[in-house]
């Protein structure tokens, strides 16, 4: 009733053209989080006209015929809602997705590239060293698994008699008891199956929710060129080519590719110490030369994976409905095949072979640890390169957004892993010592982890600091903006610190700078600290000075603490999102920002809600448009406005004619912009606002997501409006009886300017008045653009 009062009262303070005759619609794409069609449309009697279960389009019953009914008595256009939240948080098994994160973040590492002119080469190897890391990170998980079940469970616990005490289920392991699975290569073999079902798992995530919500192929349109270069635009952006919201055929070879990975990585460990045994002087012979014959057939299909993964990333510039269906199917297969011959090997009966000290998990881990930092070292400089070509002072970190999220990527990898290894460790071992426990680097991974803590807290609190005095500075500017308004300090004060707090996102950057450098230094440290041989940090620090070996065994025993502390909490966690459907919505936000690009480096990674509703949308307004002729605004927030976008650059220039895109609270320029240079940088939203017939952009300054558009030169104002007033009164008033809330990112409707500008961009669609465009809009409707 009060969002009603409201726009009502905008329509009588700011009078504009009457509505034309033919319907106009108004299509709302909501934000973060999601939300139901009821409040969407602030009627509790809604209808379902296009959709299903996942992602629908509402109306208000009373609007389900509108266009069959005269549009002229309508004072506003008929709304309708596109609500996409079961997308990101639907049943329990989005718990699940938590296993990956670590994939979520290299795949956004792929799309922060730099906007790059005349470097195709550089382009593509800056892709494919973050498809690279990506495998390394398929590889470092599934490595975890085989440290947990085929070292300390088969190989450490049930070969030791006073574990596998403790543990009666692991008994029939023992060597003790003397059954047919006691032999140290059985006990592997039998273990293996713990990874190779969590491989089995994660390829059945992937291609279920492929088929669930990537498949929807978008609007078939023409491609830009037959063999276009990788940093060319399609018409309307880089967002607006024919294949960019349908990565299939990659999807698939990916998957296959990590498969196949995670396959060979358990057979390796099956057959290695199996191998090892048998290369001991006075070895039978034919068991030697099939360990080096498995061996040579794991290097080589490995290479296949690698050259797989090289191969030509994404074809977004023309729709690829095409399958690599041999490749696809074989692949894997040929892993599970060979990962079985290794389990055969591995159980040959061998009645000296005993089990004893640790598997060679500290030259896996190791290996897994260089690699990644070398590609990280790699994708900076090439990263570098890019950025020199086209300098944007807006790309967050000068262009190293994506190596610095790669790293963060391979740390979420590394302390997941570390932190199973050590849980497991200290639940089989108890207190006794009577297993080795984890590889080395484990513990030294997790030793870094309480400088970085203090590192960030210090970080946190100089930003803390500087957020205070802006508070104090900002309560001039709030008077300001409310000069006849009595004052009330309290009320001052509240609202110049949620300004305040607001800016806090500008900082982001720099707190991804330093974690992704200090983890980088750290871990490379860690790394050295484990060569050396020291079995932990406290006894490498024996004989330094007392505080250098008290800060040793500090950080040692707290980062084995922490590592285990966010184990227990990533369990604890997806136990609950399983059960609580609101814990799974709170997961589903993180999901929202995180999976809104296609999954381009890593198949594992959650799906891609996009490539769903992107579609949607497109193909809603593409069809409405032509069977009605109206007009239609596009109005998006928060991440409904990225939504928006992406489907305004899909449409044809046609159906482009009779859409007008409103945004508001969105991070289009603020966090996409900045992250993602090369896709919504100036240069790709200058290219929307030419394509779209007219666009506004609302925003407040106690917002901390969304922000202006910015755009450079003079079609700028034509975006964004000036900063909503929030709170909508300082006071009490006759409108405001009762103190106005501050509404920072949420309920833009409830402003009048919301109302007002939509009557406008309308008005701007009607066929009788096309809508300037930018150039002479700045020169002629300077007084239009300017409310």
């Amino acid at each position: 009733m009060e969002r009603a009062q409201q726009r009502a009262a905008a329509g009588a303070e700011a009078p504009v053209p009457p509505e034309p005759a033919e319907t106009a619609l108004e299509l709302l794409v909501h934000g973060v989080g999601g939300t139901t069609p009821e409040r969407m449309l602030d009627d509790p009697r809604t209808v379902r006209i296009t959709g299903d279960d996942t992602a629908a389009v509402f109306r208000r019953a009373a609007d389900a015929d509108a266009e069959d009914r005269p549009s002229g008595q309508r004072a506003e256009p008929v709304p309708e809602a596109y609500v996409w939240c079961n997308l990101t948080s639907g049943n329990g098994t989005r718990a699940l997705w938590l296993l990956l994160l670590p994939f979520m973040v290299v795949n956004l590492a792929h799309w922060m590239r730099p906007t790059a002119h005349a470097r195709p080469r550089t382009v593509r190897l800056y892709g494919l060293l973050v498809r690279l890391a990506g495998l390394t990170l398929t590889v470092l998980l599934v490595a975890a698994a085989c440290e947990v079940a085929l070292d300390l469970a088969a190989w450490q616990c049930a070969g030791t008699r006073a574990c596998a005490a403790r543990h009666s289920w692991l008994g029939f392991l023992s060597p003790a008891a003397g059954g047919w699975w006691s032999a140290p290569g059985r006990r592997l073999a039998l273990a293996a199956l713990v990874p190779a079902a969590l491989t089995a798992l994660l390829w059945y995530l992937s291609h279920r929710t492929w088929s669930a919500y990537e498949s929807q192929q978008p609007m078939s349109q023409q491609p830009v060129s037959p063999d276009p270069e990788p940093e060319e635009s399609g018409a309307g952006g880089p967002l607006g080519r024919p294949g960019f919201w349908y990565g299939r055929r990659l999807v698939a070879r990916l998957r296959a590719a990590h498969t196949a990975a995670g396959l060979l990585t358990v057979a390796a460990a099956v057959a290695t110490p199996a191998a090892a045994f048998d290369r001991r002087p006075g070895g039978p012979a034919a068991l030697d030369v099939l360990g080096w014959s498995l061996h040579a057939a794991l290097v080589a299909l490995a290479a296949v994976v690698v050259a797989v993964v090289c191969r030509r990333g994404r074809s977004e510039h023309r729709l690829d409905r095409r399958l690599d269906r041999h490749l696809v199917r074989r692949l894997p297969l040929g892993a599970l095949l060979l990962l079985l011959l290794t389990a055969v090997y591995a159980g040959w009966p061998r009645p000296p072979w005993q089990s004893a000290g640790r598997l060679a998990g500290d030259t896996t881990f190791g290996g897994i640890a260089l690699a990644q930092g070398l590609l990280v070292v790699l994708l900076a400089v090439t990263a570098h390169t890019l950025y020199r070509t086209a300098p944007d002072p807006r790309a967050a970190l000068r262009g190293q957004g994506g190596p610095a999220v790669a790293t963060l990527a391979c740390a979420l990898g590394g302390v997941m892993s570390g932190g199973v290894a050590q849980r497991v460790a200290d639940w089989m071992d108890g207190t006794g010592g009577s297993i080795p426990g984890p590889p080395v680097l484990l513990t030294w991974q997790a030793s870094v982890i309480p400088p970085l803590l203090l590192l960030l807290l210090v970080l946190g609190g100089r930003l803390a600091g500087r957020a205070w005095r802006l508070a104090r500075a900002e309560r001039a500017t709030v008077r300001g903006d409310y000069p006849d308004e009595p004052e009330d300090p309290e009320r001052t004060r509240r609202i110049a610190r949620t300004r305040a707090m607001a800016t806090l996102t500008d900082d982001a950057p720099l707190v991804v700078g330093v974690t992704s450098l200090a983890t980088l230094l750290l871990g490379a440290a860690a790394l050295a600290g484990a060569l050396t041989g020291h079995r932990t940090p406290a006894r490498a620090a024996r004989g330094a000075h007392p505080l250098v070996q008290g800060a040793a065994e500090t950080a040692q025993a707290l980062g084995s603490w922490l590592v285990g502390l966010g184990f227990v909490l990533l369990v604890t966690w997806g136990r609950r999102a399983y059960k609580d459907a609101s814990a799974r919505r709170t997961i589903g936000i993180l999901w929202d920002v995180g999976t809104f690009w296609p999954r381009a480096a890593h198949p594992f990674a959650p799906p891609c809600y996009a490539e769903r509703a992107v579609p949607d949308l497109t193909w809603r307004m593409a069809t409405w448009t032509r069977a009605t002729g109206g007009r239609l605004v596009l109005s998006g927030h928060s991440q409904g406005s990225v939504l928006a976008a992406a489907a305004a650059w899909q449409l044809t220039p046609a159906v482009r004619r009779r859409v007008a895109l409103l945004t508001y609270g969105s991070p289009l320029t603020r966090l996409y912009g900045r992250w993602f240079p090369a896709h919504f940088g100036p240069a790709a939203l200058g290219a929307l606002h030419r394509d779209v017939d007219c666009w506004r952009n609302l925003h407040r300054l106690t917002d901390p997501i969304g922000g202006p558009v910015a755009l450079p030169g003079d079609s700028g104002p034509a975006v964004d409006r000036a900063p909503l007033k929030d709170p909508l009164a300082y006071g009490r008033t006759a409108r405001h009886p009762l103190p106005a809330p501050i509404l920072g990112h949420s309920d833009y409707q409830a402003d009048p300017a919301f109302a007002e500008e939509r009557a406008r961009l309308l008005a701007r669609l009607h066929p009788d008045l096309p809508a300037p465009r930018p150039g002479r809009q700045a020169q002629g409707s300077a007084g239009r653009s300017s409310a």
